[in-house]
């Protein structure tokens, strides 16, 4: 401790990486600030994204449960939305959230200064608040944590309250206390899909188009198809190989034109458009100029398998660091951050990173894909296991699922696990502890799972790998 009681760390954003970085950092000893523009630590992950937008699908699950239970004789009236009190209990979640990271801070004694920090030389952040003034942060280390923001489509009118990105969905805005009766969606990915999901529990009749030729491109078909039939009987259209060329506000709608394949109304009009085509990275605006920092093509930051930059006492990481844009790979990366900086040996070694989709039904997946499998030439096995026949998917009605391995057909070893159905993303957790540890199918096949529960699809697909799953006989084999 006292190696590094002495030492300044200023680390530039607060969300899911800054934060676990300060927090680090300031146990480990060091003298810790904190640059964010929000009020509290948490960044975009805890006020504009993650957790709001899990606060909103858990409601949209309730509305759906409301309806579906029907099919098991039970019956309630129509489920009613007071879209102001649902925002104020989003809101309160958040705060509650961020505000206890901001007790933390102080807790740790974790200097917080609120402000848009840059770079003006490699050891001085300089801070403007908002009410114009400046503060110099002088530090022996930084760690940049910037984080990514929307990506936006030129030309389009984004300023216009009709057109939406993630942000302001997350944000309720409403006519006359309701969701928009119409909502288009561009983009078929986990940000479209969830906050698609969202609207039309809320009433919204939706619209998803994708460019390319499926809905969560790069997710493993099997794991999306269920996904797709289920939406497909939920939301309104969904349009595969169909872009958006042109938009324009008449009035309080929006006027588009769709290129697609047997698009029978090329032009249409819809209340609002939702843009949800991925985000990019923040680094052309914290004066990394004034630094030796660099910056790959795509805008990330280029840093080595420690985090450190061009400038060896600069650190990176999170969503400005590179792919997967990641909440928990920004927390690992915060760790690996510190521990180097504290002169612990430490380097980026993760075998499995968890995607999470939370759908309904959910899609998670770690390890590699059995696509990357095919396309990369990578020998492998697949196991797979249908909820059909799951007792415990049965009995809540939901056995729309699958759970798979993607297995090293020499050693057993796994090498990657899918899942799709409800709870997918808590199931996957297992699924990485394996790719972690080295774990064999025989490990997940011996290690006895309570019953009737989902995780025993996970034990069930290690057994349909040695070809005896009592509950499922694989004809492919």
């Amino acid at each position: 401790m006292s190696e590094t009681t002495n030492k300044r760390i200023a680390v530039l954003g607060g969300g899911p990486g800054g934060y676990p970085a300060a927090f680090m950092a300031a146990d480990h000893g060091f003298d810790v600030t904190l640059i964010d523009m929000k009020p509290n630590p948490g960044g975009v992950c805890l006020f504009q994204g993650c957790i709001p937008s899990k606060t909103l699908l858990h409601a949209a699950k309730v509305i759906n449960e409301a309806h579906e239970v029907a099919n098991i004789g039970i019956s309630f009236g129509e489920p009613t939305v007071d879209i102001n009190k649902l925002r104020d209990w989003k809101n309160k979640v958040v705060g509650k959230l961020t505000g206890g990271l901001g007790a933390l801070s102080k807790q740790r004694k974790v200097k917080f200064i609120i402000g848009r920090g840059a770079f003006t030389s490699a050891n001085t952040i300089e801070v403007t608040k908002e009410d114009g003034t400046t503060e110099t942060v002088e530090f022996d280390y930084a760690i940049i944590a910037t984080g990514s923001v929307p990506t936006t489509i030129p030309g389009w009118p984004m300023d216009s309250e009709l057109l939406w990105d993630s942000t302001d969905a997350l944000d309720l805005p409403t006519a006359g206390d309701k969701a928009p009766e119409t909502l288009l969606v561009v983009g078929g990915g986990y940000i479209g899909l969830e906050l698609g999901t969202v609207y039309h529990a809320l009433g919204s009749k939706v619209t998803v188009v994708e460019a390319t030729g499926g809905l969560l491109p790069g997710a493993d078909r099997d794991l999306v198809e269920p996904l797709a039939k289920r939406l497909n009987g939920t939301l309104d259209e969904i349009l595969l190989d169909t872009k958006v060329t042109d938009v324009t506000i008449e009035g309080d709608k929006v006027k588009v034109k769709l290129l697609g394949l047997d698009i029978a109304e090329p032009e249409r009009t819809f209340d609002r458009v939702l843009v949800s085509i991925g985000r990019k990275p923040v680094a052309d605006s914290i004066g990394l100029e004034h630094t030796n920092v660099q910056v790959d093509d795509h805008g990330f930051i280029k840093h080595d398998d420690t985090c450190k930059t061009d400038d060896d006492h600069i650190f990176v990481i999170g969503d400005v660091a590179g792919q997967p844009m990641l909440a928990h790979k920004a927390t690992y990366e915060a760790r690996l951050a510190v521990q180097t900086i504290s002169g612990v040996p430490s380097k980026f070694d993760a075998q499995a990173i968890p995607a999470v989709v939370f759908t309904d039904p959910e899609v998670a997946w770690a390890g590699i894909t059995e696509t990357q499998a095919k396309t990369e030439g990578i020998p492998h096995k697949v196991a797979r296991f249908p909820w059909a026949a799951s007792g415990r998917a049965t009995s809540v009605g939901r056995n729309d699922g699958l759970t798979k391995m993607i297995l090293d057909p020499y050693n057993e070893r796994i090498l990657g696990v899918g899942i799709v159905g409800v709870g997918a993303g808590e199931l996957i957790a297992e699924g990485v502890l394996a790719i972690e540890m080295g774990a064999v199918a025989k490990d997940l096949q011996m290690a006895i799972h309570a019953h009737p529960t989902l995780s025993e699809t996970v034990m069930e697909s290690a057994e349909v790998f040695y070809g005896h799953s009592p509950h499922y006989i694989d004809r492919k084999r």
